[in-house]
Parts: C-alpha cells; sequence; structure tokens
C-alpha cells in the first residue's frame, strides 16, 4: 500500500538492463552538466568575491532620483507602444504560417518542414540583432524596435499557435471533411474555435516579453526606456538607473496584471 503512494510521471525500470541503462544516463547526463560548467566557466568564488562590488552598485542605486518621473513617462509609453505594435504585426504572418506548421492539417511533408525550419530560423535571431540591422535600414528610433519584435515575435508565435493547432480534437475537422467543407471552412468552424483561446494566451504573454524586450532594445538606439537606462549607467548616475529599472518592473507588473484579468475573462466567459 505504501508503494501506491508514490505516483511517478514515467515507467521505472523493472529489469537490471533498464536500471543499467538508467545507470548509464545519468552518468552521461553528469558528464554533460560537468562539460557545460567548464564551458561556461562557472566560478562559485569569483562570485562570492564579487558580491561587494554587487552590494556597492546597489548601494549607490538608492535612494532612487524621482526628480526625473517626468522625464520617463514620455519613454515609458513609447516603451508600451513599441511593445503593442511589435505584438500586433507579428500576429500577422504567424496565423498563417501556423496553419502551414500544423501537422494535422494537411498532409504536405515537405510543407510541415519548411514552415517549421522557416520559424525555427525566424526565432533563433535574437532581437537586439535584428533591432541593430533594421536601426542600420530606418535609422535611430522606436520603428526598427517595433520591426525587430514582430520579426522575432513571429517566429515564436508561429510555433505556439502551430502547436496549438496539433493538440486540437481531430474529431470535428473529420466532421466537417466528410460533410464537404472546404480546408477554410475546416479552419474557420473546427479549428478556431478550439484554439482562440490558447492563442490569445500566447498572445498575452507575448505581449509581456516584448514589454520587457522593448526596453533592452533602447540600448541601441530603437527607442524606449531603454535609451535612458543606458544613458545613466554611463554617465554612472546609478540612482537614475534604480529609476528607470523600477519603472519598468512596475510596467511589467501592470502587464501582467492585466493579461490575467484578460485570460480568467476569456476563460468564465467560455466556461459560461
Amino acid at each position: 500500500m505504501k508503494r501506491d503512494k508514490y505516483l511517478w510521471t514515467v515507467a521505472l525500470p523493472d529489469s537490471p538492463r533498464g536500471w543499467s541503462q538508467l545507470l548509464a544516463l545519468l552518468v552521461l547526463g553528469s558528464l554533460l552538466l560537468r562539460w557545460s560548467a567548464e564551458g561556461a566557466q562557472l566560478s562559485w568564488g569569483e562570485l562570492a568575491a564579487g558580491l561587494p562590488q554587487i552590494g556597492d552598485f546597489i548601494s549607490r542605486s538608492f535612494p532612487p532620483d524621482w526628480s526625473i518621473a517626468k522625464r520617463l513617462v514620455a519613454p515609458s509609453l513609447e516603451t508600451v507602444q513599441i511593445a503593442i505594435w511589435g505584438t500586433l504585426l507579428a500576429v500577422l504572418p504567424a496565423i498563417p504560417l501556423s496553419f502551414m506548421a500544423a501537422r494535422n492539417l494537411h498532409g504536405n511533408a515537405w510543407l510541415y518542414q519548411a514552415t517549421r525550419q522557416l520559424l525555427n530560423t525566424i526565432r533563433s535571431v535574437n532581437e537586439l540583432i535584428l533591432a541593430l540591422v533594421f536601426v542600420s535600414a530606418v535609422g535611430l528610433g522606436p520603428f526598427p524596435g517595433v520591426l525587430a519584435l514582430a520579426v522575432h515575435g513571429a517566429g515564436m508565435l508561429g510555433k505556439f499557435f502551430a502547436e496549438a493547432i496539433e493538440e486540437i480534437d481531430n474529431g470535428p475537422l473529420e466532421a466537417l471533411r466528410a460533410t464537404g467543407a472546404r480546408p477554410l471552412q475546416v479552419i474557420a468552424f473546427g479549428v478556431l474555435p478550439q484554439v482562440i483561446t490558447a492563442w490569445i494566451a500566447a498572445l498575452l504573454y507575448r505581449f509581456e516579453v516584448n514589454l520587457r524586450s522593448a526596453t533592452v532594445l533602447g540600448m541601441v538606439g530603437a527607442g524606449g526606456l531603454g535609451f535612458e537606462l543606458v544613458s545613466s549607467l554611463k554617465l554612472f548616475k546609478y540612482q537614475e538607473t534604480a529609476t528607470c529599472i523600477l519603472v519598468i518592473t512596475a510596467m511589467v507588473v501592470m502587464a501582467d496584471l492585466l493579461s490575467s484579468q484578460l485570460r480568467r475573462y476569456i476563460q468564465q466567459g467560455k466556461a459560461g
């Protein structure tokens, strides 16, 4: 009875050979972690030695300089605007790409693999690198930040949307196809009703990510609070830096609360 108290999520080995294979995997995993730790130059001693410098930075940053609060209003609003449009523009290519990247919507293996690899390629490039490319193309300002978030977000949202489609119940799709429904009708009446909640949740999460990323893109000239943050760091005005960090934190918390309320409202509406 005591053994039944514990429920394992995976099947445990039931033979000496299985246990030996599990032991070999654990040893291999330990060697992999050790190898990666050496490559990453993990050193807890150096971290401990650097704690006084971290403490000195924190002590120089407080109390925050709230006299610059009015100056941060415009960059804060600009950061929100960058995040909004970076998210919306990412949705436009993500939706059609997700239909092509969903294995259960078509049997074209070449189209599936090509779209999947395209999404992998798009999201493999960091937003900062994309921002640098677009800054060189369209100049300084918030617009290159919007483009960087849109391109990277299209790859991420396309993946999330496609995975949500692949997890739906195929019964309604088969029923619609049996009645002679066209592909667009199958998508409109069989796919979208099942994935819309998951899509909205992914969209709201992506907006939170873009809000944080937009603050960093300002470091490379893409506007927003990042520019103010970098300027204060370069001038060693750490109290202004603390103010910028607190404003960014407050924006992210507010975005999280808003998205949580929207998700709850959508789930309650769907349940009702």
